[in-house]
């Protein structure tokens, strides 16, 4: 275990509040993906994917001498070197642009069986295990990330785990919440779609050795947002007075 210094406590609370913010997506991105399941299956799967996060995060955690061998050059395409860990990140890049397009089409444009998913006929053929393992997928992709920026930001493992647990219960709380609010408002829906979107081409371009700010996608992400609840408030305010 570690000491409970001042320097430590600092450190825990810095790491689980980016733990929660690099959270944020993934749990978005799972409540997008349960809502095409029936009703009584979402919690269980949500819940489920959420678990698995933390397992994988955990177990990368203890592997960490295994993610720096994924920095080492496994082959080469002209100039480019291709590492493992940029593998993963361009397949979990492309995984979430073709995963939110797809999305994105059948909520806007799709046919009508698909067009609806919150009809129950559709729902039905929605099968649970293939659904937990896209999750599975999306979990991987995202803890690489969020392990790499926990050894980067703290050299104690046990700091690390202890983050991750804290930031995967305060998802496993906020989850549902999340999940009401996105399936209530369609337009916040297509939203995080396209922000996954946007996420998936950083995540591309990383893997091609071009680095991306995070910070400049989280304050659109922010700022986006913002703008979209007041549209909100304003089409509940008109709806109200029309009433």
């Amino acid at each position: 275990m570690f000491e409970l210094t001042n320097e430590v406590l600092i450190s825990l609370l810095t790491l689980t509040l980016m733990e929660i913010v690099l959270g944020i997506d993934n749990i978005i991105f799972i409540a997008i993906l349960v809502a095409r399941l029936l009703e009584h299956q979402q919690g269980k799967i949500r819940n489920l994917g959420i678990g698995l996060a933390l397992l994988i995060r955990v177990l990368l955690l203890f592997s960490i001498s295994w993610i720096m061998t994924l920095k080492e050059p496994l082959f080469s395409v002209l100039t480019k070197s291709f590492s493992g860990r940029d593998l993963i990140l361009l397949g979990g890049g492309l995984f979430l642009i073709a995963k939110s397009t797809f999305e994105i089409h059948h909520k806007v444009e799709g046919d009508p069986e698909h067009a609806l998913p919150d009809d129950a006929k559709s729902k039905a053929k929605v099968s649970p295990g293939a659904m937990l393992a896209q999750i599975l997928v999306l979990d991987i992709v995202f803890s690489l990330d969020s392990v790499i920026t926990a050894v980067g930001m703290v050299s104690h493992v046990g700091i690390m785990v202890t983050a991750m647990v804290i930031s995967m219960v305060v998802m496993l709380l906020s989850a549902g919440s999340i999940s009401s609010f996105v399936e209530k408002h369609p337009t916040i829906k297509i939203l995080a779609l396209s922000f996954l979107i946007l996420i998936g081409v950083m995540l591309v371009a990383e893997s091609m050795g071009q680095h991306v700010s995070k910070g400049y996608i989280y304050f659109a992400m922010a700022f986006s947002l913002g703008v979209e609840t007041l549209n909100i408030r304003y089409r509940t305010k008109q709806n109200s007075r029309k009433a």
